[in-house]
């Protein structure tokens, strides 16, 4: 009994051996891939080599002067080296940027205070001084900043610190006005402001090194406030110059240039599907149908709801434009924090049918009637169309046939361009196809303010349009009494050659917003 005890812990001894050896060379073996690991990661990181510079491509260049261009390329780059008073985030908001207060004093005065810490790319403290000399060259010239300042009457500059802007008018929410790049006053101290040869300075990101006849080169700038805490990581940019687009679209196929905005739909046509990276952001170019609210027919809200209800945006923007829009209901819609979708209407004939009907209009022989006024009404309406835009002429006729689709016949009025403008300045159509271009000012009066295009009039939306605080409310009544119809807005697209990396954000404010993250890999 006693052996088969002692083989027993022989035994067990021996079977505990095991399990710590096997214990030790499993930890070895753990030891030997984590180095290994280690090295490999080393090894990757060494190979994936961060290229210093970045390049773009522009045409029809004309002037890297921000108040002077008319290149939307070169504004768009512009904000890497020149900066507002006040800039806007990508969701629309206000923010500081020279300036650090900006107080409304009353309507028609405004009080700025500037950060005179603040450095020029040549060293020098940005004054207030600074400022009136831009905005009065801005008033000289016809340039694409001179709507944000038309209505500034006088400019004050009691010290260095302080910019008192006068208007001549009130203007609703006119710290979004504020957004245009501020230049030196001194700088040009003794120069012909359109005609010389300076470079321009300004206090962003990068700052122009050089120009040439085929590139302008950017650097980083040192004295740039938050380089230390947003180091761009390309430490240059090299922006090529060519005479079209389709030499820039050759040029990025051929890897010669990283990035290119544009806001043609057809790129693909010359670059291909595959190679690229993109990222498509909302335009500001937003199209609608404006519905007369004093018309004997579109007074009735029931009406202008079944329309809303009737037009199916998606089939309409497939068709005539290939998807290369994005459906849009609302003027703010383009990816403001003030846009709202409560209440907006949705692609539902069924419901268009049931409001008609709880409306009083009665489906007979293939169209709706109603008794208006002791006059029999068919639900026949007149659409005004550009017949010299061939979009809105299709856009048009494909409202026109889903609206036939369930009784409401559409006829369209294609005129010269001059009659249409004056339909729209006398606002005596039914049915009128138009669009804008939206301001960086979310300012709604054109849309529900006296005199809208619309005749349209609700006075408890003109009283709440003076405070971006009501405009969830502005958008909930204008969604249900529908004195417009949105239709879509233009996309825009960023191509990134597919070495280029980093946090893309683009917006038509700011296509480079975050480029202090973007770079390119060897």
């Amino acid at each position: 009994m006693k052996n088969n005890n002692i083989f027993k812990y022989i035994f067990i001894v021996f079977i505990i051996i095991l399990i710590i050896g096997a214990i030790y060379i499993l930890y070895n073996q753990n030891i030997v891939e984590e180095e290994e690991n280690e090295n490999n990661n080393s090894t990757t990181e060494e190979a994936v080599q961060i290229l210093d510079n970045l390049t773009m491509g522009i045409s029809n260049y004309d002037t890297m002067n921000p108040l002077l261009t008319n290149n939307k390329e070169i504004i768009n780059i512009s904000k890497l080296i020149f900066e507002p008073l006040i800039n806007i985030t990508p969701d629309y908001r206000t923010e500081m940027c020279l300036a650090t207060s900006c107080t409304k004093v009353s309507d028609v005065k405004y009080e700025i205070k500037l950060d005179n810490n603040i450095k020029w790319q040549d060293g020098s403290s940005l004054i207030a001084k600074d400022v009136e000399f831009t905005i009065n060259k801005l008033k000289e010239r016809n340039t694409v900043y001179s709507a944000n300042v038309q209505d500034i009457a006088s400019v004050e500059i009691p010290d260095t610190q302080t910019v008192i802007i006068n208007l001549s008018r009130a203007v609703p929410f006119f710290e979004y006005n504020l957004t245009f790049p501020i230049l030196p006053s001194m700088y040009y101290l003794n120069e012909d402001f359109v005609n010389t040869n300076k470079i321009p300075i300004g206090t962003g990101m990068y700052k122009i090194a050089s120009i040439d006849d085929n590139t302008i080169l950017l650097t980083r700038n040192d004295r740039w406030r938050h380089i230390k805490d947003k180091t761009p990581k390309a430490q240059s940019i090299t922006i090529k110059r060519y005479g079209s687009m389709g030499e820039i679209y050759n040029s990025f196929k051929l890897d010669n240039i990283d990035i290119i905005n544009t806001a043609s739909t057809s790129y693909s046509e010359h670059i291909g599907t595959m190679g690229y990276n993109k990222k498509e952001y909302d335009g500001r170019n937003y199209d609608f149908i404006s519905l007369n609210c004093q018309d004997v027919i579109l007074q009735d809200k029931a009406v202008r709801q079944a329309i809303n209800y009737a037009i199916d945006k998606n089939t309409l923007i497939a068709t005539v434009f290939s998807n290369n829009c994005y459906v849009a209901n609302s003027p703010i819609d383009y990816g403001s924090y003030l846009h709202s979708s409560e209440g907006e209407i949705g692609f539902n004939q069924d419901k268009a049918r049931t409001i008609l009907e709880q409306a009083g209009w009665v489906y007979k022989n293939d169209r709706w009637q109603k008794n208006i006024d002791g006059y029999v009404r068919r639900l026949t309406l007149s659409l005004v169309v550009d017949k010299d835009n061939q979009d809105r002429m299709n856009v048009a006729n494909e409202i026109k046939r889903q609206l036939g689709t369930i009784g409401i016949t559409v006829n369209i009025s294609a005129v010269s361009n001059e009659r249409y403008h004056e339909y729209l300045n006398e606002k005596n159509y039914q049915m009128i196809l138009t669009g804008v271009t939206n301001s960086i000012n979310p300012d709604l009066t054109y849309f529900y303010g006296d005199g809208n295009i619309a005749n349209y009039n609700n006075e408890d939306v003109k009283s709440k349009l003076g405070s971006l605080d009501n405009y969830a409310d502005i958008q909930k009544t204008v969604n249900d009494d529908v004195p417009y119809i949105g239709l879509y807005r233009d996309k825009n697209t960023l191509l990134l050659n597919a070495n280029v990396g980093g946090n893309f954000a683009p917006n038509s404010y700011n296509v480079f917003a975050n480029f202090n993250e973007w770079f390119r890999q060897q």
